[in-house]
């Protein structure tokens, strides 16, 4: 009998590569699934570039989870190191680099974000790994092995090296050191299958070659779409305003997900939820207020889904979060200051520590200077501020 593996095709965008492709083995990944004696070794990479992941950035974790449902291993790689250069995938300039401090403040709280989507518990099931625990000891030969796999021309096929390169924005060398860096985590971990967006399919092809250079079976590529954003046009970020954090309270998430726009819900439901597609009521309110609860749900409980509802029906973007008169603080006012004064901590000094650790966000946002000021309560206005993951008040004039 045939082996169902309609978890593995959900909401994927490709696979490969397949067997009548070109560099194929002429074995299908389902076909490896089918046949394997071991369980494959399923690679994810995040860098900690930044403090926060939304619900764009937990479509390949979700599969990930998939995989380790399905009986095999999932290896995360928190790329501390790679991090350092930053993806340039999509980039029409240079990122800044960032430095040891900053990675490893982000990276701290990458594993609570994803805490709720992966199956930490069952053992065999789960390889945390730092890609500077390798990367970190390459030494200048091994470098110039990797790179003598490629050549410029290969490079400047990348589409955001071959837009810049035309635009004559310019290119740095350590820039083309990114894809042959993450394909060497995948000799690293020795893995079967690598998951990543649509735009990480050179990286990922990247690893291949590196594997069968190093004498190893390459790896599948299994690519994911790239989520639209809550404003229906542009892909979900932070900096468009148009995004889900998985750290945002309960009530700001069913807020922001129960105007999904309609043409945009079946996608949702696909790539964000396990519900069976036959099964979503058909009027597009009620679908949309079912998404906002099932992935509340999924994140936070059934209970806090249920007063998130409740929250929405009643009393809009307040909903259950106490509320804090910014009347009762003079400004000029440190942040550190005010997570005393809203009683979110004991003391400013305990404020300061919260914020060094990447405890303290606003309105979905980490916060970690210490010397953060607000001139004017008009800069803080109906925002959230939050401690760690259960303490929240709203903020009014």
């Amino acid at each position: 009998m045939a082996l169902n593996f309609s978890w593995l095709r959900r909401g994927i965008a490709e696979i490969f590569p397949q067997p009548h492709d070109a560099d194929s083995e002429t074995e299908s990944l389902e076909k490896r699934l089918a046949n394997t004696n071991r369980p494959l070794r399923v690679k994810l990479g995040i860098d900690p570039t930044g403090a926060d992941i939304h619900l764009g950035h937990s479509i390949p974790v979700r599969k990930l989870r998939a995989f380790q449902d399905a009986g095999h291993t999932a290896v995360l790689i928190i790329g501390d190191f790679t991090a350092r250069i930053g993806d340039p995938t999509g980039k029409s300039d240079v990122r800044r680099q960032l430095t040891e401090d900053d990675v490893a403040l982000n990276a701290r709280t990458y594993l609570d974000q994803v805490r709720p989507i992966l199956d930490f518990d069952t053992p065999g099931r789960l390889e945390v790994r730092y890609n500077s625990e390798w990367l970190s000891r390459l030494d200048l030969g091994k470098i110039l092995e990797l790179l003598s796999t490629m050549t410029v021309g290969q490079m400047l096929a990348k589409e955001g090296f071959a837009e810049r390169y035309k635009q004559e924005n310019p290119i740095f060398l350590h820039e083309f050191l990114y894809p042959l860096m993450q394909g060497f985590d995948s000799v690293a971990v020795e893995a079967d299958v690598e998951l990543g967006g649509t735009d990480q399919k050179f990286n990922i092809a990247v690893g291949r070659d590196l594997q069968r250079h190093f004498g190893l079976k390459p790896q599948f590529g299994l690519l994911l779409p790239i989520l639209i954003g809550t404003d229906g046009v542009q892909k979900m970020s932070k900096s468009l305003g148009n995004y889900v954090g998985l750290g945002e309270h309960p009530s700001q998430k069913y807020q922001k997900l129960q105007g999904v726009p309609d043409n945009l819900l079946s996608q949702y439901f696909e790539l964000l939820t396990n519900l069976p597609l036959d099964t979503l009521p058909e009027n597009p309110r009620d679908r949309q207020e079912y998404l906002a609860w099932e992935i509340v749900r999924q994140y936070h409980g059934e209970v806090a889904a249920n007063e998130a509802k409740e929250a929405a029906k009643s009393g809009g973007k307040e909903g259950a979060v106490p509320e804090f008169p910014l009347g009762n603080v003079q400004f000029p006012a440190k942040l550190a200051y005010m997570l005393n004064a809203t009683g979110l901590c004991k003391s400013t000094g305990e404020g300061k520590r919260k914020i060094q650790e990447g405890g303290v966000r606003l309105d979905g946002d980490r916060i970690t200077d210490v010397d953060t000021t607000y001139q004017d309560p008009s800069e803080l206005q109906g925002k959230v501020l939050q401690v760690g993951k259960n303490k929240f008040v709203r903020l009014k004039p």
